[in-house]
Formats: C-alpha cells, structure tokens, sequence
C-alpha cells in the first residue's frame, strides 16, 4: 500500500541540518509536496567548513534542489551551538515567508561511545548540538507557532524508555533530551494546538554518520525515505490531536496500512532493528 502523501502548498518548514543525509531529504520529500524550505546548516559555499572536514553537500545546494521540485527555498548558515545564530536564522525566515508553521530539529552530532572514551570537551559538543540546540530551536519558535495555523514541532530523537545506555551513554543522553523537551512541550503547547512529536528509524539509516562510525552494512540499513514518509504521514493528522507522540517509523507505517518495507532496504531481506535497540534494548518488531 502507497501512502496518501499531505498538499503541503502554503506551509513553510524550518529544518535543522539540511545539507546531507535525513535533513536533506527530508527538505526534498517535504518540497515535493508544496511546502517552503528554509535550508540550514554550518556547511555553506560562503565558508569553508564542509571542505575543511571533507563534507558533501551545502545549505544552498538542498535550496537549489528544493527551488528546482517548485517552491521557495531560503539557505541560512546556522550554528545551533550559538543563540544568536538561532535567532538570526528564525528572524531571516520569517521576514522572507511572513510565517514559518513547521520545524524540524533534525541536526544533531554522533559519536556512539562509552564515557572513559569520550573527552568532556566532546560531550559538550553532543550537549550543545542535540539537546541543547532543539532547546534553544524550539524555545525562539515557541511564540511564531503559538500564531500560525497547523503548527507542527517535529524531532529527530528516540522514545524514551531506558534509565541508562552502556557503550553509548552520552550520545544517548543528549538524543533523549531531545525527546524529553518535544513531548514536554507537546502539554506545554496544547492549548495553541501546536503538534509537537518525534520521529526515529526502527533500523540504522544510510548516512554519512552511519558509515563513518562503522554502524553495520548495508544489509543493515534503509534508505532515509522511510523517515520522510513517516514524516509526511504525520503531516497530513490534524496537529490540534496528533500530539504528545513518540513514532517509530516502522511501527508508525504499519499502523497505517504499509506492508511492504522491501522498497526502503538498501538490500534483500529486512535489517535488524538495531537503531531502535540502541535505546530500547527490550524493543521487538510487532507481527
């Protein structure tokens, strides 16, 4: 069964790391739909970021690509380690679009270690980036949603079901805080009928993150499409009711009528559940 994919023409999404992997596409699938894409990221062609750490892609290539499917896309360099960056980048969008009705906290570092291998230094960054970054994107949001109709606030983070994540406790804590923050806000913001979910693949995603740290193979991974359908069937609930909830992009499709998963898997034969397991070690696909 093939999804009924949301007419997105008139929003505006605001999407955090946008330049390569989920965000990107993310950007693109949202784009097909209609919906206005405000590009971001610290890889710009205006710096030399990306070609210091040997990076593809740029904020303003995803904006080209999102103009290119028919909508108005805005590339804005932003480093969420920085409140002014944040709040530059939110006034930029909503003095080009008027209003901005959905974001995305997408961005986030990885480095899936133990705590006697990871330098304080390096926990910060993960402090800084995931949990502290979708604070930040969602408090200088907070007010601009509170007015604009089908308002969504939407992150890339896991359920959270454990007090504790041996082998990669720091990267985990700061990707439950993400979650921690959205579903909070989810009773914070119900009276502006602000949806306010997350969104995390059952199974590793191919990702420039996944290969470089090595996370299985490619028997082991889906493409990122099977998030951006996730998100989009979000998308089209009313957000005024479809709020407060942890999605599983497996389980979330399943529920509403997929079947078949073989076209997401970058080979034959399901991946294990390992990205959901990171987290939920007692997780186990429903029948």
């Amino acid at each position: 069964m093939s999804l009924e994919k949301p007419d997105l023409s008139g929003s505006t999404a605001f999407i955090t790391g946008t330049t390569r992997g989920i965000g990107k596409h993310l950007a693109l699938a949202l784009a097909e739909q209609g919906c206005n894409i405000v590009s971001t990221g610290k890889t710009s062609e205006e710096n030399d970021y990306g070609e210091e750490r040997d990076l593809e892609g740029t904020i303003e290539q995803t904006a080209r690509e999102a103009e290119a499917l028919g909508v108005d896309a805005l590339p804005i360099e932003l480093n969420l380690r920085e409140d002014e960056s944040v709040e530059a980048a939110f006034e930029e969008a909503v003095d080009h679009f008027g209003e901005v009705n959905i974001v995305v906290n997408n961005a986030s570092a990885i480095q899936p270690v133990n705590v006697e291998d990871l330098p304080p230094n390096r926990f910060d960054l993960l402090t800084d980036v995931n949990v502290r970054g979708t604070y930040i994107t969602s408090y200088t949001f907070l007010d601009h949603l509170k007015e604009v109709d089908d308002a969504w606030l939407l992150t890339n983070a896991p359920p959270v079901k454990v007090d504790r994540a041996p082998g990669h406790a720091p990267y985990a804590w700061t990707k439950l805080g993400m979650s921690f923050i959205t579903l909070s806000l989810a009773d914070e913001l119900a009276a502006w009928d602000v949806g306010c979910n997350t969104f995390w693949p059952v199974t590793a995603i191919d990702t420039r993150a996944t290969r470089y740290f090595g996370l299985g193979t490619e028997d082991d991974w889906r493409h990122p499409e099977i998030l951006s359908d996730t998100v989009l069937e979000m998308l089209s609930r009313d957000p005024a009711e479809f709020t407060g909830n942890a999605v599983l992009d497996e389980d979330f499709l399943r529920e509403n009528g997929v079947t078949d998963f073989s076209e997401y898997n970058l080979t034959e034969g399901d991946p294990a559940p390992m990205s959901v397991q990171m987290f939920d070690p007692e997780y186990r696909r429903s029948e």
